[in-house]
């Protein structure tokens, strides 16, 4: 069995995984466009060029993301993206670039479970953790 996060951008999707590909090297493995559903029912109003399903691949683990249903406002709450850190120059990486137009809820710093630990929330409104493993 596999669990896989599915993040909705509400319209954002393409703008979020080109963010992504630069800010942590993700790549995208699969993109469907609403224009490319066989149902035109299920296609919300102007959103025809908008991304309806990507899956990408960040490091070693699967993320699947959409632009659901288009309205602009993406809204994130009750969990966070972990990301293990090779090091600590990966995980100063790593955050400063989730960080840039985020929020930092809590800086990189030696934890009592890690060397390096930090939580931000990125542009999107997505939670991340960024670890280096102890």
């Amino acid at each position: 069995m596999t669990i896989q996060p599915y993040v909705f951008f509400d319209g954002r999707c393409d703008e979020a995984i080109a963010f992504y590909r630069q800010a942590l090297g993700a790549e995208v493995t699969m993109l469907l466009r609403f224009r490319d559903s066989p149902e035109p029912a299920a296609v919300p109003p102007g959103a025809e060029n908008k991304v309806m399903h990507a899956s990408l691949r960040i490091g070693g683990a699967g993320v699947m993301a959409s632009g659901g249903r288009c309205l602009g406002k993406p809204a994130f709450q009750g969990f966070a993206l972990s990301l293990d850190a090779a090091d600590m120059a990966e995980a100063e990486r790593m955050f400063g670039a989730l960080a840039e137009g985020g929020n930092v809820q809590m800086p990189l710093g030696k934890t009592f479970f890690s060397p390096c630990f930090g939580m931000v929330t990125d542009r999107f409104g997505v939670a991340w953790m960024v670890i280096v493993p102890a």
